[in-house]
């Protein structure tokens, strides 16, 4: 084994071995995880939604439509 799979397999086993010996961390861990879906999954459905769909339901017009809103700025 050289060093750097050495240095690899050590710095692994310290993470590995940190969170298996967590109490408090591990719940601070499921926190940032629920506020992490919360960010990515529940605000990108209520307030960004799929806008070009009301516009076109093929790829074509959704294209021809961003065209033209590109066009006219």
């Amino acid at each position: 084994m050289s060093q750097r799979e050495g240095f690899w397999k050590r710095a692994i086993d310290l993470y590995v071995d940190g969170f298996r010996s967590m109490t408090v961390g591990k719940t601070l861990w499921l926190i940032i995880a629920i506020k992490l879906f919360v960010f990515f999954v529940v605000i990108k459905i209520l307030f960004f939604p799929d806008f070009l769909s009301s516009k076109s339901d093929t790829d074509e017009g959704k294209a021809q439509y961003v065209r033209e809103q590109l066009l006219k700025k």
